[in-house]
């Protein structure tokens, strides 16, 4: 800060001495005009390259669909009888027609209580066990159940439980736990009775063992709080000797393309074809595939379409004209400007920021060439280039390398081999089978990462990018011609102050010789 204390302004010499200092700074002050200008400048060209960045990634965004088989092999299925047989098609699928005739929908295994656990109306299955009035007393503080797995073979599953610290409730979700999901348990408030259930569909036991039963226990295993004080009974008494009292748990059997057949679940997969059963069939349900060429041809051409957007926005950034003689206005300049003026001169000084850049430039050199470059195809031979499926440059120069799709052509080779036009635009490799999205993702990729390093992104501090630094770089230099533009003006105000004293020295002087002449006189 100058101090204004000792400042002299023109009393013994007449001169404005404060307009003389202003305007000797001001001249002073003209390199430090154009460093804001300078900054102004490399700033409004970062934000241009960050604009550029993000137009890239949008374009990124699309390269997940286009490495996908789905993209280029698309099918769709169609059901006489959706409400009953639905299907659901892969990228490998098949195109082809199948009968599906459902005999019996595949269902999970229930069992419950022969009757009422307590007769108490208050009962309530989040009390304690030894709180709650159950018919037949609490037996034992564990139980067992057996569940079948994959293969058949048993797995048995025990269940330890404190009836002081345990309710009903707190046993029935151990039975989830132990047996890892398998079967879950609850109690109904209306019955007043305990439903154990598996949670999965299908026949496991495929013996005799507890009847069959796919929720495992009877008499001769520890299991008396099941049987006794839950009274879920593995087998009831019937005519014919012990029958399963347990419900469901079978299989899905169905007729596929008039073969008898069975399922755990309610689905079956064949040749890429899901077909899921919703309900039985009175007659067969008829199911065709087709090949979705359309679909894939859909895809394609928005990819190609978006690359062109990107390809017309990138040229126009790099051609624009830029007008030297508007360089950025200064926070000075913008105080002396109306705002229509502001908005003429930064439409011009905004102009041009990234003509004739050298990392675009490359990076759309790259990106043609990726395109064009052969692909070893190793599942057609046909099929090397996207020439080979109608993909070609615009003919006219001003679309700056905009490309073109022969849709008819590009179906053709769909229709032809959809697995071949997938491997010449889809294969991570690094060699020559590389696709050639691959490749110009490559690219796409590369041109990214430079102008990072160049300008930087929202995650990266000054220090992080090169102009980052280099706008450091220039604020440092602005404060440091700062305080010397300080002490510059400090210097003027006091060589004026010194001629001031020197003046007011020799008005006194001729005051006193003119007091003395007059006195001779």
């Amino acid at each position: 800060m100058i101090s204004n204390q000792m400042r002299m302004t023109g009393f013994a010499s007449g001169m404005d001495v404060e307009q003389i200092v202003g305007d000797l700074m001001e001249a002073e002050r003209q390199p430090l005009q154009k460093m804001e200008q300078d900054q102004n400048w490399l700033t409004l060209q970062r934000d241009a390259y960050r604009e550029v960045n993000t137009k890239l990634s949008e374009f990124d965004n699309m390269f997940l669909d286009m490495r996908m088989s789905t993209t280029y092999q698309q099918s769709e299925a169609n059901s006489s009888q959706p409400d009953a047989v639905s299907a659901s098609v892969s990228s490998d699928a098949d195109e082809g027609n199948y009968k599906i005739d459902v005999d019996e929908l595949a269902s999970t295994a229930l069992n419950h209580s022969v009757g009422a656990i307590t007769d108490d109306e208050d009962f309530d299955p989040d009390d304690v066990l030894e709180d709650l009035n159950f018919n037949n007393p609490i037996e034992g503080d564990s139980f067992v159940f057996s569940t079948f797995n994959e293969d058949g073979s048993e797995e048995e599953h025990k269940v330890e439980f404190d009836p002081s610290t345990d309710s009903l409730n707190d046993v029935l979700d151990k039975i989830s736990d132990e047996s890892g999901g398998r079967v879950r348990g609850f109690y109904d408030e209306n019955m007043k009775q305990v439903f154990l259930e598996t949670t999965r569909t299908g026949s496991y036991n495929n013996t005799d063992e507890y009847l069959g039963a796919e929720i495992g226990f009877n008499g001769e295993t520890d299991s008396a709080f099941l049987t006794n004080t839950l009274q879920i009974k593995n087998g009831v008494q019937g005519d014919n000797g012990w029958e399963k009292r347990e419900i469901g748990g079978t299989d899905a059997e169905f007729s596929y393309n008039g073969i008898e057949m069975t399922s755990r679940d309610n689905e079956y997969e064949a040749n890429g074809v899901t077909f899921e059963f919703n309900d039985t069939t009175e007659s067969p349900a008829s199911i065709s595939v087709k090949n979705d060429v359309d679909g894939a041809v859909e895809k394609i051409t928005e990819f190609v379409d978006k690359y062109n957007e990107m390809i017309e926005f990138l040229n126009e950034k790099t051609t624009e004209e830029r007008h030297r003689d508007y360089p950025p206005l200064t926070e000075a300049q913008r105080q002396e400007m109306s705002e229509s003026e502001i908005e003429l001169w930064e439409e011009r000084s905004n102009s041009g920021l990234l003509r004739s850049d050298n990392i675009i430039q490359s990076g759309l050199s790259s990106m043609r060439t990726a395109w064009y470059s052969s692909v070893e195809n190793e599942v057609n031979e046909d099929y090397q280039s996207v020439l080979d499926v109608g993909i070609t440059t615009s003919s006219n120069w001003r679309d700056g390398g905009k490309l073109e799709v022969d849709e008819d052509q590009l179906r053709s080779a769909l229709q032809d081999d959809s697995e071949a036009v997938f491997r010449l635009f889809s294969r991570n490799e690094d060699d020559e089978t590389r696709g050639v999205v691959n490749r110009v993702e490559d690219s796409v990729s590369n041109m990214m990462d430079r102008i990072t390093d160049r300008a930087g992104n929202e995650l990266r501090t000054e220090h992080q990018y090169t102009m980052g630094r280099e706008l450091l770089s220039m604020s440092d230099r602005m404060q440091n011609f700062e305080r010397r533009m300080q002490q510059t003006e400090q210097r003027y105000w006091d060589q004026f102050n010194r001629m001031e004293q020197a003046v007011q020295e020799m008005n006194n002087q001729s005051q006193q010789m003119q007091q003395q002449l007059g006195q001779m006189g």
